[in-house]
């Protein structure tokens, strides 16, 4: 069942999305982001426990609240862990009042036709139930689009929705994250393309059912607002994709309606070797630039 104190903040809240979700394929590069060179770890348990004392640094910051980000999201393994000796999601909503999502896809499978489609995800209907007993209130998956390519895009758009249709049906809210790369360059073709998929399928959500769709920001501002009150549209967020904060920030801010969900631009600037002073002021900075970026009239 959702909770419908967060579907409120969710659907119509001002703010933004943290993601907090930096796995295997991401972790090294935002530990060296951070200060924290690959010398630092020699197993995979060390380097995730080095990227969850960052999680928890951010969480825990006075910078960090519901009143400027909306909601979270952690990666599968951190919902083990726990902030301030509560557990990790109960923490984000109990104490910070910002709403809980978790990372559930499985990583990149090889690209195909121009695109690169999730793994498979074993066992998901048990990852889902795992989910709703520690208190999320959604999911996000993700796969990257290569290519204007019509046939991949499909392919992408099709799997997205099935594990969205599985995921509604444990009472979660999915984020579907079908990204764009930004350098490629037919992106504005692949960006026509994939608005017409996600369209389409839109209507095979449950009367009643919504998703929440982040997407790479587009070439052509306001490009995605068809999207934006859609009835199976509970928000359009966006991903910063590789540009700097200052760059997604500009971005943002001319597409109306549309909120961000960072995770790299975030970081920027936050370091280990900092005081709990600088980090909490860098980190105070960007959540209000994004913050700013993100509140602005859902309608032009």
């Amino acid at each position: 069942m959702v909770d419908q104190r967060q579907a409120q903040r969710m659907t119509s809240g001002a703010g933004f999305i943290a993601a907090l979700d930096q796995s295997g394929g991401s972790t090294p590069k935002a530990l060296e982001d951070y200060g924290i060179g690959r010398d630092a770890y020699s197993t995979e348990a060390e380097m995730y426990e080095l990227i969850d004392r960052m999680r928890a640094r951010i969480v825990m910051s006075p910078a960090f609240g519901g009143d400027r980000v909306l909601a979270a999201i952690l990666f599968e393994e951190t919902l083990t862990r726990e902030f301030d000796r509560k557990p990790a999601a109960r923490y984000l909503w109990e104490i910070k009042g910002v709403v809980p999502f978790v990372k559930i896809d499985k990583g990149l499978a090889e690209p195909v036709d121009g695109v690169q489609l999730m793994k498979p995800t074993p066992h998901l209907d048990e990852t889902l139930r795992r989910a709703t007993r520690h208190g999320l209130f959604g999911t996000k998956a993700r796969s990257v689009i290569g290519a204007a390519s019509a046939t991949g895009i499909a392919a992408i758009v099709e799997q997205q929705f099935d594990v969205a249709q599985q995921v509604l049906a444990h009472g979660l809210i999915p984020i579907l994250e079908p990204e764009i790369t930004i350098s490629i360059p037919d992106k504005v073709e692949a960006e026509r393309l994939l608005l017409h998929e996600l369209t389409a399928r839109l209507a095979d959500i449950p009367e009643g059912q919504q998703v929440i769709l982040k997407l790479s920001l587009p070439t052509e501002p306001n490009f995605y607002l068809p999207l934006i009150g859609h009835p199976r549209v509970m928000r359009v967020v966006a991903l910063s994709g590789g540009y700097s904060q200052a760059e997604a920030d500009t971005l943002l801010a001319d597409d109306a309606g549309e909120i961000a969900s960072f995770s790299r631009a975030l970081l920027e600037g936050l370091s280990a070797h900092q005081s709990d002073l600088e980090f909490d002021a860098t980190l105070n900075r960007s959540i209000q630039a994004i913050y700013e970026a993100s509140v602005k009239p859902a309608l032009p």
